[in-house]
């Protein structure tokens, strides 16, 4: 009897484990639907006012960054051959970066939103890609315009006609439009690369949560939709390679800038893609704690604790030779 004992306490453990971990989730997610943009909009936005105030002077500063003029690097006669690239129109417009980097990914925030109407998920969704995009632009401005490096198709911005002219010390004198000589001097790092990576990267992260992408069921259509975005990032930036707007160092630069801001934004309002409550953000999950919804991860905790204490006791009753399994 004594272990059959043991055997029925192993059995509970396991099968408190077995059923706790996806419960907590489906539990907490039946409250989704409470928390509206008429219940609880005014507040999540007050709550976060300041956030919102940074937000407008980090466009003041990407859009004075955009004003003043770079360092206008020296750039010799010995140099050209490396900046002499064809003047070519963008295969990837300026405006549509907005477009796809930012409006893209908040229309699938409110796709989500209206499935579970949850307005901490929008509205910390919506802020931490703002937050991203904007602060890869000040930082790649910021070198942009500390740096001044030259574009590879600098030469025809500097000469569109083909007569060069250079001073005593070989250093260029450009005739041509001054803000094409200006944009000239923007090479590094590339700006279309860093905004696509932090509103792209931000994008796919989401969706990792959102459709539990890293759950273990090995569900490898998920991971085509997360790859997806970071793909589109990818030829944004191949393609100034091939417009012969950016050198490749300034395009992996670029990559590099906004992934990681993407990243760490992201990771202020929500936990890792792969963690057990990666779909929703963390103020939903307090929210959700406030309200008492059921298992929660206290609960579950809880719940961890006594399945221990009955194991601990049923040990005790092995060693004293008496069972309380069901005869």
């Amino acid at each position: 009897m004594t272990i059959g004992s043991f055997f029925s306490s192993l059995k509970f453990w396991g099968t408190s484990q077995e059923q706790q971990e996806p419960q907590r989730g489906r539990m907490q997610e039946i409250d989704l639907g409470v928390h509206t943009i008429k219940s609880h909009g005014g507040r999540v936005a007050s709550k976060h006012k300041h956030d919102w105030i940074i937000l407008v002077i980090l466009i003041a500063i990407e859009i004075g960054l955009n004003l003043i003029s770079p360092f206008y690097r020296y750039v010799g006669k010995d140099m050209m051959t490396d900046l002499k690239y064809p003047f070519k129109d963008n295969t990837v417009p300026v405006w549509s970066v907005p477009v796809y980097a930012v409006l893209l990914p908040i229309l699938v925030f409110v796709c989500f939103y209206l499935k579970r109407t949850c307005v901490y998920d929008l509205h910390h969704s919506i802020l931490g890609l703002l937050f991203s995009v904007l602060i890869t632009g000040v930082i790649t401005d910021s070198i942009k315009v500390a740096t001044g490096r030259p574009r590879p198709n600098f030469y025809w911005r500097c000469f569109p006609d083909g007569k060069e002219l250079y001073d005593a010390l070989g250093g260029v004198i450009c005739h041509g439009k001054s803000g094409e000589v200006k944009e000239g001097h923007k090479s590094f790092p590339s700006g279309h690369t860093s905004w696509s990576f932090a509103g792209l990267t931000f994008l796919s992260l989401y969706l990792s949560g959102k459709i539990k992408a890293f759950n273990g069921e090995g569900h490898v259509a998920k991971l085509c939709l997360v790859i997806f975005p970071l793909l589109a990032a990818c030829l944004v930036g191949i393609s100034r390679v091939d417009d012969y707007w950016h050198h490749w160092q300034d395009v992996f630069a670029g990559a590099l800038i906004g992934s990681l801001v993407a990243a760490f934004c992201y990771r202020q309002f929500y936990p890792n893609p792969y963690h057990e409550e990666g779909w929703g953000p963390y103020a939903y999950f307090k929210a959700a704690q406030e309200r008492g919804v059921p298992m929660t991860s206290q609960n579950g905790d809880a719940l961890r604790t006594m399945s221990l204490q009955m194991d601990s006791t049923s040990l005790e009753n092995m060693e004293s030779g008496t069972s309380t399994a069901p005869r």
